[in-house]
Parts: structure tokens; sequence; C-alpha cells
């Protein structure tokens, strides 16, 4: 699998591009701002062709170049419904729109990718999950969990700490986890050393 990622914008907000080992297609995750200058550079240095681009929630800096990547390319953004209210007024009203993302398996570009919903930092807040031909695993977790640290949540933080427990945690302590600012890090790492963390988790 090939995985392509870079800070974009004010926020240095991740995106992602994701494709199948020697595949031409891939998708983008979490197109935020300023992004399309960086982002065709890299499609064009590794010879990719988008196909959907999926957001791990709905704040600007994650997807605020989706309307115009989607125009340029032609494809739809994957968004949970929970989270189209955070979207700028018009947005996502092209012909190629948005795709309500729900729970389970989304087959794009030649991957099979694992949706869970993990509401706290938004009410539509996802994490994508994804395996390799070899059996390595990684989870983009946009702004629910990062390298030593947790997103901001409304309230007090419980909810984002359930879904975390529940949905992200339980994953195999070698999971790289890609999140949606800062560098990445795994499950094992962050379960034995995230302080908002203690306690959760298989």
């Amino acid at each position: 699998m090939l995985v392509v990622g870079f800070p974009t914008g004010p926020l240095e907000a991740n995106c992602y591009l994701l494709a199948a080992d020697g595949g031409k297609e891939c998708v983008i995750v979490d197109p935020g701002e300023d992004v399309g200058e960086p982002l065709e550079a890299a499609l064009s240095g590794h010879g990719l062709t988008p196909v959907a681009m999926l957001a791990t929630h709905g704040h600007p800096d994650h997807v605020a170049s989706a309307d115009e990547v989607g125009a340029r390319h032609g494809i739809p953004l994957y968004l949970h419904e929970a989270d189209r209210p955070l979207l700028e007024p018009g947005a996502g009203e092209r012909k190629d729109g948005i795709v309500p993302l729900v729970d389970g398996p989304l087959r794009l570009a030649g991957l099979e990718i694992t949706v869970s919903r993990t509401p706290g930092h938004t009410a539509g807040s996802v994490v994508f999950g994804l395996t390799s031909a070899e059996g390595g695993r990684i989870v983009l977790t946009g702004d629910s969990l990062f390298a030593g640290s947790i997103g901001r949540s409304d309230d007090d933080g419980g909810e984002l700490v359930r879904s975390l427990d529940t949905k992200v945690m339980t994953l195999p302590d070698d999971t790289v986890v890609l999140p949606g600012h800062g560098p990445a890090t795994t499950i094992g790492q962050e379960r034995a050393g995230n302080p908002f963390l203690a306690g959760t988790g298989a």
C-alpha cells in the first residue's frame, strides 16, 4: 500500500493519499486548506489518479479544498451526514456532491477501507482503517487521536474517550496511527504513554 502524507494550511492539517500496491488510482483523505499545489505535485509525482475524497470530519482545515479538488478531478467527497452542517454554505453542491459515510467496509481504488464513526471531536467524526497486502495495519484518526494527545471536544471529552476506547484502542499495538495533525504514532505507543487514554482499550 502506498501512503503519502503532507501538512497543509495555517493549522498544518495532514492530507493523505492512499493507493493499493501497484495501483494508479488513489483516494484523498482530508483535502484541507491550501491543498491544491502540494496535492497536484504528489499526484503527479506518484502517477496517481484520485477517485474519491474521504473526510475524517467536517472542519474547514480538513475539507476546505474539497469543492476545488472535486471539480478539478470530477470526484465526490465522502463525509458523515452528521458533519454536513459544518460545511461552508454552498459546499458540496456541485454535481458530484457528497456521499454519506456509514460504518462498515468501503471499497475504493482497489482498497478496502473500514469506516468507524467516532463521535466526540465532532458528531460525525470517523476513523478509517486499512490493512496492507503484507498484513500491516493503519488507522487514520483525524482529530480524534494524536501522538500523545486527543482532540478537542465540546463536552468534557467523555464521548470522545468512549469512541476511542471502543473503536480505536481495541486495535493491535502495531497498528500505525496517521493523525489529522502532527506525526504518526502507533496504538501501542498511545496505549503506553497517552495520558488521556489511561485504562482504555482491550
